[in-house]
Formats: structure tokens, C-alpha cells, sequence
């Protein structure tokens, strides 16, 4: 048994392709359910749902701003309605009226981004989005959630179209990981604590997740023992296990595949200054936008990987040994 414990991280499908199957079994149990596509279904796989149901999906061509208003005026209607594109889309081109007709008015609008961060690869900087949580979790009334495996995805877009009120789900393009097995309970604003340790805790979500569980391998071959939390839920989040892991640790590190400005991490670190001040280290995107690539190559490069994440956590440690 590895040190991670019961996790084998054997490759899972996209978190995009889970998205696609919890919106059809959602379609078979709500006729409520509608979805709205800008032109990228089969690249979303909310085709899926538009096969099995035509008469309630929505092809919006590619116009996510008209896309968000058309889905919002749908929840507005009593419609569970989803609204589907690439990240960088759906968020930078959509967000005016995510803002205006969503936001302000709270309607239940479920926003999804696929294709997010870095990862992407081939397709380039223009389609990266790495400003999308920032820009979600500034949305009042936002509910932002960023998965980490196949099973999670599932359950927590289920979740999701029963909890009342705006959600941005951020899901990826690249197969990653299994973390979770077929059953496992997720609760909206509810993190998860992988693995125990009390020298630091590794907070992620999505695909950094499980570079987090390789890690645990490694620093746990150096004597440190560190917890894993998956933070699945950005806003509102866990402000109750970051409390718990500042004051049984002393060191945090975050690590994620977006801004480090305006991430997860700024949002831990707000918890852990009003609650428990604590030694703290960030590992994400720098202050630039990154080159094209195969998704090996790009998360090769920008240190999206278990070795940053094993130097991040070292890092946070010798701080606080000093």
C-alpha cells in the first residue's frame, strides 16, 4: 500500500465526459432539466443530452453572452436550466451578462466551463482559461465548484442542479485520474480530507488533486507526512477544515491550475488570516499566459506536476521549521 493510502490514481475519463453523463441521467429523472450549448457540444458532450432529449437542449451558436441571457431567462421560467462552453468562453465573453441577469437577480443558473486552465494544450493561450475562478467567485451569490475526478464530477453536477441558486462548475479537457470509487458522498461547500498528516496540509482541486496524492509518496520518504485535502468547493468554502489544518498543521501549501492571484489559494489564505494564522506557500500559474503544446508538454512546463507540488510542500515546511 502506498503512503497516499487506498488511492492507485489509475487513469479516469475528462471530467467534461462525466459532465455529459450526469446532465442524461438528470434529463431521465427532471423534466425540468434544459441545456444550452455555444456550437461546442460534441467538444462539451453535452450532446449527449441533446440526443436523448432535442426538445430540451439548446444550440446557441457561438454567442455565450446571448447563450447566459437565453439560460437565465429559462431558470427565470422555473427551468433547470445548464449553460455550457469552454471556460475561457462562457466566463470572459459571458460574464457581463453573468453578472447582470444572473447575479444580480440570483437566478438558478448552472454555468459549466470545460476545456479549463492550462491543459487545453494545442488549442493556446486564447482558449486557456486561468482567470475563471477569480472571476466566478466575484459573481455575488456564486456558487463555484472545481472537481477532481470522474466520480466527483458526476456527483457534484448532480448535486448541483437540486441546490438553489447560480453555480459555475469548472471541469477539463484531459482524462485525469481516479480518485474517488462509485458511491462516494459529495456535499456542496464540503472539502475532503485524502490523506492525514501533521507536518503540512496540500490543499487542491481538479487535476491537482491527484499530482497532491503522488506527492504524499515522496514527501513521505523525506519524514514528512502531509494531508490532502481536496477543496472541491471554492465558494462558499470549507472554512472549518482550512481552520482545522492551519492550527494541526502550522503549514499550508496550495496548489492549482489557474492564477495564483486570484485562485484557490487567496481564498484559503483569507480563511487562515481571519482564523488561524499559519505558514503558507502558493504553486499555480504565474503572472503569464502559456504557450501551446500537447497537455503533456504545457503542464510539463508550467510545473503542473507532483514535483512542484513536493517542492511547494518542502518549501512551506522549512518556513516553518525556522
Amino acid at each position: 500500500m502506498a503512503a497516499n493510502g487506498k488511492y492507485e490514481l489509475k487513469l479516469g475519463a475528462a471530467t467534461r465526459e462525466a459532465f455529459g453523463k450526469a446532465l442524461v441521467e438528470l434529463g431521465k429523472e427532471n423534466p425540468n432539466v434544459v441545456v444550452c450549448d455555444a456550437d461546442l457540444s460534441k467538444s462539451t458532450y453535452t450532446h449527449w443530452f441533446g440526443q436523448e432529449f432535442p426538445d430540451r437542449f439548446f444550440s446557441c451558436g457561438i454567442a455565450e453572452s446571448n447563450m447566459v441571457s437565453i439560460g437565465a431567462g429559462m431558470s427565470a421560467s422555473g427551468k433547470i436550466a445548464f449553460v455550457a462552453s469552454f471556460a475561457a468562453f462562457v466566463m470572459n465573453k459571458g460574464f457581463e451578462q453573468l453578472r447582470v441577469t444572473v447575479a444580480y437577480p440570483r437566478v438558478n443558473l448552472k454555468v459549466v466551463g470545460t476545456h479549463s486552465g492550462i491543459s487545453i494544450g494545442e488549442d493556446g493561450p486564447s482558449q486557456m482559461s486561468v482567470e475563471d475562478i477569480g472571476l466566478a467567485c466575484s459573481l455575488a451569490g456564486f456558487t463555484v465548484i472545481c472537481p477532481s475526478d470522474e466520480v466527483s464530477t458526476f456527483a457534484l453536477v448532480k448535486a448541483a442542479a437540486y441546490f438553489d441558486g447560480p453555480v459555475f462548475i469548472r471541469v477539463g479537457r484531459v482524462k485525469v485520474a481516479s480518485i474517488y470509487q462509485p458511491g462516494h458522498t459529495f456535499e456542496i461547500g464540503k472539502s475532503i480530507q485524502l490523506t492525514d498528516g501533521n507536518d503540512v496540509t496540500i490543499i487542491s482541486h481538479g487535476l491537482m488533486v491527484a499530482e497532491a496524492l503522488k506527492a504524499v509518496d515522496v514527501l513521505a520518504a523525506e519524514g514528512i507526512a502531509a494531508r490532502v485535502i481536496d477543496m472541491h468547493t471554492v465558494k462558499p468554502i470549507d472554512r472549518d477544515a482550512i481552520t482545522k489544518a492551519a492550527k494541526d498543521t502550522g503549514a499550508i501549501a496550495v496548489v492549482e491550475e489557474h492564477f495564483v492571484e486570484t485562485g484557490l489559494g487567496v481564498r484559503v489564505a483569507q480563511v487562515v488570516a481571519e482564523t488561524h494564522p499559519c505558514i503558507m506557500e502558493f504553486h499555480g500559474v504565474g503572472d503569464c499566459y502559456a504557450e501551446s503544446g500537447t497537455p503533456e508538454q504545457v503542464l510539463e512546463k508550467y510545473h503542473m506536476n507532483a514535483a512542484a507540488v513536493v517542492e511547494t510542500a518542502r518549501r512551506a515546511v522549512r518556513r516553518k521549521s525556522k
